[in-house]
C-alpha cells in the first residue's frame, strides 16, 4: 500500500519538518543563477534593477528566464533524493508506488490522455474567438523551448508530484494515521502555493479554485491508483504543452509558444469547468481502465499498521 511505505520504525514525522525544510533551501538555492543573470543585465545594460514579479519575468529572453527557472527544481529533486534516502531510510520507490517498479505506461498513458486533451481544446478555443489569440511561432526560439521544455519541465513537476503526492503526503499519513488527512492538507498546501502566480493577480482568488481542485484530483488518483504515475504523466503533460502552445502577459511562464493570449484575463466558467466537469471525466476513465474499488476506504479510511505485520524497509523495494 503507497501510504503505508513511510510507516518505517525510525520514520517520525518531525523528520518530515526536517526534510522539506531543507527542500525548501535547497531550491532556493538553485534560484541564484536566476538572480545572478539579472543583476549581470541590469549591471552590463545600465538600465534599473526590476522590482516587480512581472518586470523579472520578462526581463531576460523567455527561453533564458525559463530554463533558469526550472533549474532551480534540479536542485530541489536533487535534495529530495537525499532527504529521502539518508533521513527517512527509503529508497525513491517506496516514495512513488506500491508497485515492485515504476509503471510507465501508467505515465504514458495519463501524458498522452491530459496531453490530447489539452490540445484539442486549445485548437477549439482558438477557432471558437480567434480575436483572442495572435500566431507567436518563430522556429528557431520555439525548437529551443521546445528542447528545454522537453528536458527541464518533467523535473519541475516530478519535483512537485514528489514533494506533494509522494513525500508529504506519506509524512501526513505517519502523522494523521488515515488517508483524509494528507489528501485535503496536500492538495490545500498545493492550491495556495500558487497564490502569487501572476493569473492569481489578474483574475482574484477565484483562481485558487482551480489550482486546489487540481491538488485534490491529483491526491485522489494518487491513492485510488496506490502510487504517483498517473499523477506524474497528467502534471508532466500540463505543464509541457501549455508551455509550448500557449502563452500570455499574464501567465506563469513567458514562452516562445504557438500562441499568444491577448485576451483580456477573468473570471469564468473555464476556471471551475475541470474542477466540476474534466476532471470527475478523467476519474471516471482511470477508474475504469484500473479498476479501482472501494474508494471510501482507499480516501478517508483509517491506517493501521500490525506490529507482527511491519511495512518492509527500503531494501523490500530494491
Amino acid at each position: 500500500m503507497f501510504l503505508e511505505n513511510g510507516f518505517l520504525p525510525e520514520n517520525k514525522f518531525w523528520k518530515y519538518i526536517i526534510g522539506s525544510v531543507i527542500i525548501i533551501l535547497a531550491s532556493t538555492i538553485g534560484q541564484i543563477p536566476f538572480a545572478i543573470a539579472v543583476a549581470v543585465k541590469a549591471f552590463s545594460s545600465g538600465e534599473s534593477f526590476p522590482i516587480t514579479n512581472e518586470a523579472v519575468m520578462g526581463y531576460l529572453e523567455p527561453n533564458t528566464t525559463l530554463f533558469l527557472l526550472l533549474f532551480s527544481f534540479v536542485f530541489g529533486f536533487g535534495a529530495l533524493i537525499l532527504v529521502v534516502k539518508y533521513i527517512h531510510k527509503q529508497t525513491l520507490l517506496s516514495v512513488t508506488t506500491s508497485r515492485s517498479k515504476i509503471d510507465w505506461s501508467r505515465i504514458f498513458f495519463s501524458f498522452f490522455l491530459w496531453a490530447i486533451f489539452t490540445v484539442g481544446s486549445t485548437v477549439a478555443m482558438y477557432y471558437a474567438t480567434p480575436e483572442s489569440f495572435v500566431w507567436n511561432f518563430k522556429p528557431i526560439p520555439f525548437l529551443i523551448l521546445a528542447i528545454i521544455g522537453i528536458v527541464m519541465i518533467p523535473i519541475q513537476t516530478s519535483t512537485e508530484e514528489y514533494v506533494f503526492r509522494g513525500y508529504l503526503m506519506q509524512g501526513f499519513a505517519v502523522l494523521a494515521k488515515n488517508r483524509w488527512f494528507p489528501l485535503v492538507l496536500t492538495s490545500v498546501i498545493f492550491g495556495t502555493m500558487h497564490i502569487a502566480n501572476p493569473e492569481v493577480e489578474k483574475m482574484g482568488y477565484i483562481v485558487l479554485v482551480y489550482y486546489i481542485g487540481t491538488g485534490f484530483f491529483l491526491g485522489i488518483i494518487t491513492l485510488m491508483d496506490e502510487g504517483m504515475e498517473l499523477a506524474l504523466g497528467f502534471h508532466a503533460a500540463n505543464n509541457l504543452v501549455t508551455a509550448l502552445l500557449l502563452t500570455s502577459d499574464w501567465s506563469v511562464f513567458q514562452t516562445n509558444s504557438i500562441f499568444k493570449d491577448i485576451s483580456t484575463p477573468s473570471v469564468g466558467f473555464e476556471v471551475l469547468a475541470p474542477v466540476i466537469i474534466i476532471f470527475p471525466i478523467l476519474l471516471f476513465i482511470f477508474s475504469k481502465k484500473y479498476q479501482w474499488t472501494n474508494w471510501k476506504e482507499k480516501l478517508t479510511g483509517n491506517i493501521v499498521i500490525k506490529s507482527e505485520e511491519p511495512i518492509q524497509n527500503s531494501e523490500s523495494h530494491e
